[in-house]
């Protein structure tokens, strides 16, 4: 079924046009690159896998309750509108609002594919362009995975919300070289991996589990990508020009933080915008949420050399200062692992199957004798 047919809502102009700035940069210095980064490049390599075969499709999933959502999640919750809910609504409610996060989710990776293509043209450094040709094959499977999911497992796909358009919009635009890894790689990606993580490490549901997880798995090396070039390019930079930067990053995490209030569901339940707002604002949960999900961005933008006073007193007002001092190599290296280990569980578990099918076919053959 076309995606038109599943949108909730009219998603606008398609295609959606954003005029390109800035120069393609040719590099005639094959033979040359940075240690760290050619090894990383190396591992985007060996880490390519197929979304098709490596994700078992075969799971069922309820699409009104695809994730094992706990009502207290709902912004709706403990509300007078929640209690003229009858067990219907909420599970219409549960498939809304998994479509809208895994909406967002995949035009968030469609951006990214847009933006890693970005960087293989505009980067000076020729093993950060390889690095940035495997990213453009990863995101280009996440979108692929995040399409199927809402297409095949919810039957529902929300537009893209405006402030994630808004920050594409502002990253695509800008002609300088590093804009596309500070928008995407820091504060689209980095805010995303945290949404992963926390969908990933609550839901009880097999399939969206092995989705997110195998995905991460690939969101850690683009994360590491980007700080790498970053923290080396940013050394250079003058005061004014490190200030430019983290403008953008500030008036781009206060999009991003007010990206994730899921108005647009309420509102397709019948509630004004002004009073959507109000209650999403108001949910303690989403309050939560929405800290949490800075877990990735702010140690980052203070590895990478982004840590002015203006900078450092918006993420006070944010309540998410203190993330700064966040281990990310840690947390990189669990995303790494859990991926890993669902894969050991998983052949484990299949290899117990055909054991037992082949000694079930032995004793059939034997009592047959």
């Amino acid at each position: 079924m076309p995606t038109h047919d599943l949108y909730t809502n009219n998603p606008g102009d398609s295609p959606w046009q954003v005029p390109a700035s800035g120069a393609a940069r040719f590099s005639w210095e094959y033979d040359e690159g940075r240690d760290r980064l050619l090894a990383l490049y190396q591992k985007g390599k060996d880490k390519q896998w197929d979304g098709q075969t490596r994700i078992d499709w075969e799971l069922e999933v309820d699409p009104h309750d695809p994730l094992g959502t706990p009502e207290e999640s709902m912004s709706l919750y403990g509300t007078p509108y929640w209690a003229k809910l009858t067990d219907k609504d909420k599970g219409e409610l549960r498939q809304h609002y998994a479509s809208w996060q895994f909406s967002q989710f995949l035009h968030g990776e469609q951006g990214a594919m847009i933006c890693a293509a970005r960087i293989v043209e505009s980067v000076p450094d020729m093993d950060a362009k390889f690095y940035s040709a495997t990213q453009t094959m990863d995101e280009a499977r996440h979108a692929e995975i995040y399409a199927r999911f809402l297409h095949e497992k919810i039957g529902m796909v929300y537009p893209i919300n405006d402030n994630l358009q808004s920050l594409l919009g502002d990253t695509l635009r800008d002609s300088r070289w590093d804009m596309p890894y500070l928008g995407m790689q820091v504060l689209i990606e980095g805010l995303a991996l945290a949404a992963f993580g926390m969908i990933r490490d609550t839901t009880n549901k097999p399939l969206p589990k092995q989705i997110l997880a195998y995905i991460m798995q690939d969101e850690a090396r683009h994360v590491a990508f980007g700080r790498m070039a970053l923290r080396d390019y940013y050394k250079q930079l003058t005061d004014a020009e490190l200030r430019e930067r983290e403008e953008f990053v500030i008036e781009g995490c206060y999009l991003m933080r007010d990206r994730l209030r899921g108005v647009e569901v309420l509102e397709n339940f019948g509630i004004p915008r002004a009073e959507a707002e109000r209650i999403s604002a108001d949910s303690e949960f989403l309050q939560l949420f929405r800290r949490l999900l800075f877990s990735r961005i702010v140690p980052c933008v203070k590895d990478i050399g982004l840590w002015g006073k203006r900078l450092q007193q918006a993420y006070v007002d944010m309540g998410v200062f203190e993330m700064g001092d966040s281990n990310l190599d840690l947390l990189m290296a669990q995303d790494e692992e859990i991926a890993e280990q669902l894969d050991a569980e998983r052949f484990a578990a299949e290899e117990r199957e055909r054991v037992a099918e082949v000694q079930e076919a032995i004793e059939s053959g034997a009592g047959g004798v």
